[in-house]
């Protein structure tokens, strides 16, 4: 008998519960919501379900300590491991996020063996590595959000700068989700027509540079991470897995010379179904976005050499 699908989150904090919650709202699926700390994930778990009978949704949601009641999820979302603090870069939380993320990891896929694993803890593309490394699970089936994340903030700059609809914007964001990020401003346009004849080059520099700093900007005004729209991206990753959407997102993915890129998960555009990644598209880059994209591997590169299971 095929039931509901199951998505587990890892982390009741506000990115796992803004996700679970996304996630419950579709209807697909119910959703296990786990945390070492006691009563968060039980708690968050009860307002969930009550939410349903105003929200009009009816999966079942579950908060647990432990993961005996995550067995057999089709996806696995990881959003454990400390927060950003201001003052603090993604990359500063390597080590520490290092053992939460393989500890979860471990956990998860020993009862989930077939899941799909979506990776949300910072540093976010070196912890994919990690989830990698410690799961053994091919490529396809371990990436990280990121891309759909940053690329939402960019759209929202360029709506609000040309007074469109954030509907109407098609834009993409690459390479790791850092400061050195790459939106790809050949690919963006507003109702068909490209960035570039609607709004200066000045602007678009100063929209690229907020959005770099998107994670920032709000560490600086709230004192931690974000989490409307990381959970957000996170759902629209989980409903093309579950429902076997074939979206093109832009996701970190393990690359094997795609983009000249050899074994490094970078933030490029993929087509995601039902056994995750099933295309890694090349987009046309222009000479700039390319060596942007080769920089941006170089500062990836550097924090995967921190991890200490990297050889």
């Amino acid at each position: 008998m095929t039931g509901r699908q199951k998505v587990t989150v890892v982390g009741a904090g506000n990115v796992g519960a803004t996700a679970a919650q996304e996630i419950a709202r579709r209807d697909y699926a119910n959703v296990v919501l786990v945390d070492i700390k006691e009563n968060l994930p039980q708690g968050k778990a009860l307002d969930l379900n009550e939410a349903a009978p105003v929200l009009g949704y009816e999966p079942n949601i579950v908060g647990s300590n432990g993961y005996d009641e995550t067995a057999d999820s089709d996806v696995v979302v990881i959003t454990a491991g400390l927060p950003r603090k201001p003052g603090m870069s993604r990359d500063d939380l390597v080590t520490t996020n290092e053992s939460i993320v393989g500890s979860v990891t471990r956990e998860a896929v020993e009862r989930s063996p077939e899941a799909v694993l979506i990776v949300v803890s910072n540093p976010l593309d070196a912890m994919c590595h990690v989830a990698k490394d410690v799961s053994g699970f091919p490529k396809e089936r371990v990436f990280g959000m990121a891309g759909i994340l940053d690329t939402a903030r960019f759209s929202t700059f360029i709506a609000w700068e040309t007074g469109a609809s954030a509907k109407d914007v098609t834009a993409m964001v690459l390479g790791g989700h850092g400061d050195q990020m790459v939106p790809v401003v050949s690919a963006t346009t507003v109702g068909g027509i490209p960035l570039t004849k609607l709004v200066s080059a000045d602007r678009i520099e100063e929209m690229v540079e907020r959005t770099r700093k998107g994670g920032g900007e709000i560490v600086n005004l709230l004192d931690t991470s974000a989490w409307y729209a990381p959970g957000a991206a996170v759902a629209q990753m989980a409903d093309s897995v579950c429902l076997d959407q074939k979206r093109v997102l832009p996701c970190t993915a393990y690359l094997e010379g795609e983009y000249g890129i050899e074994g490094l998960y970078m933030g490029v555009p993929v087509k995601i179904g039902a056994g995750g990644i099933e295309e890694i598209v090349e987009l046309e880059l222009s000479e700039d976005e390319r060596n942007e994209l080769d920089k941006s591997a170089d500062a990836v590169r550097e924090v995967v050499g921190v991890l200490a299971g990297s050889s």
